[in-house]
């Protein structure tokens, strides 16, 4: 698998597109989530990877951060219907262009930091610029093809 970094230019701007392709009917081709809820669950994600505050954590994940972390960085695809952190469960309606534009400025807030300061993940630690910019997209792909986009 190649990796590809949120941070190259070409790489964004195909996910701009596909989320850009993506309308308040797109059906997920697996899952439960809307696709409101999708967004919704990228950009909080995504905020958190900006550098805001991870709350709830169960103890059990604590412990398993390492493990997790290696999972998150590793070449190899997320499983479908993964359990995530209770900080990103979407369980409730969610408005679509709100939370798109919630993505996007999200994605504009990380871009913009590609050269400040490494953020350290809540959960994960210290990554290095590679593991970050793919951690992004790789979590963002997996939701992108999910929806078939």
């Amino acid at each position: 698998m190649i990796r590809k970094l949120l941070y190259d230019d070409d790489v964004y701007g195909k996910s701009l597109q596909r989320i850009d392709a993506l309308t308040a009917g797109t059906q997920p081709q697996w899952g439960v989530m809307s696709v409101g809820q999708m967004l919704s669950h990228c950009a909080e994600i995504q905020e958190v990877s900006n550098g805001k505050a991870l709350e709830g954590t169960p103890f059990i994940v604590r412990l398993l951060g390492g493990f997790i972390r290696k999972m998150v960085v590793s070449d190899k695809p997320y499983p479908r219907n993964t359990r995530t952190h209770p900080q990103y469960l979407q369980t409730t309606a969610k408005d679509f262009p709100a939370e798109k534009d919630r993505l996007l400025a999200a994605l504009e807030a990380f871009r913009a930091a590609e050269h400040g300061p490494a953020t350290r993940h809540a959960l994960f630690g210290e990554l290095s610029h590679d593991e970050m910019g793919w951690m992004c997209y790789k979590h963002l792909d997996h939701h992108l093809t999910q929806f078939g986009v």
